[in-house]
């Protein structure tokens, strides 16, 4: 890989490191740890990665009648669409996740797989309909474990921008990401705002993240 530097913009690089996170992060990096204690760790730290996204959710007044009394308190908009996209396979790792956190959201996967020599994206499946009910009022949580060239995410944060969908209510969720698949989303979507456990040193030359957890998808499915 190359030797520069990436550039790349923190503002919107989101690290989450409270100690749960650190605790799970090492459990799951620990080439030790199999898959059942990646998996566990793996959840864990989805479900943090997955609240602190979701603060971007608009919300309204709703009455609300509690064994006292009736007030008047905040819940999220009853109107909008909320998407979780996990790009298969080691992206299903959030969807149990996701789906206990926003039971309302539809759960739209997307297959792509890495060509180990170009390391370019090569979709195989697509469960994303061709046009969203508003656009507008449509908020996308796009999953991945491993940011590592950015290739997979930067195509899946495209079909959904072409969908009309505002950068602004899309957001990357990864548990490592490396700088240079970083600077390769900003790029082409500098305000996307990409939430992480961890931003790792380098890829190496097979294109996998140092230090990183090896292969996110083998280790979570024991398939090694």
């Amino acid at each position: 890989m190359s030797n520069e530097q990436p550039i790349i913009n923190k503002d919107k690089i989101r690290v989450i490191n409270n100690p749960v996170v650190t605790l799970n992060l090492c459990t799951m990096r620990d080439k030790n740890t199999d898959s059942q204690g990646v998996r566990i760790a793996t959840r864990k730290i989805t479900r943090c990665l997955l609240y602190e996204a979701a603060k971007n959710l608009p919300l309204v007044d709703t009455q609300i009648t509690t064994p006292l009394t009736t007030f008047t308190t905040k819940t999220i908009d009853p109107d909008i669409e909320i998407i979780i996209s996990p790009i298969l396979r080691a992206g299903l790792i959030f969807t149990d996740e996701a789906i206990d956190i926003l039971p309302q959201a539809t759960i739209r996967h997307l297959g792509m797989y890495r060509d180990e020599k170009t390391l370019k994206p090569i979709w195989y499946y697509n469960k994303v309909p061709m046009k969203t009910k508003n656009p507008q009022k449509t908020y996308v949580y796009i999953t991945d474990p491993m940011l590592a060239t950015g290739n997979s995410l930067l195509g899946a944060v495209e079909l959904y921008v072409n969908k009309g969908i505002p950068v602004e209510n899309i957001k990357c969720i990864c548990i490592i990401a490396a700088p240079v698949g970083i600077e390769n989303i900003q790029k082409h979507y500098p305000d996307i705002e990409i939430i992480t456990a961890a931003v790792d040193d380098h890829l190496n030359e097979k294109g996998y993240i140092v230090p990183g957890m090896g292969d996110a998808g083998d280790r979570i499915f024991n398939t090694l």
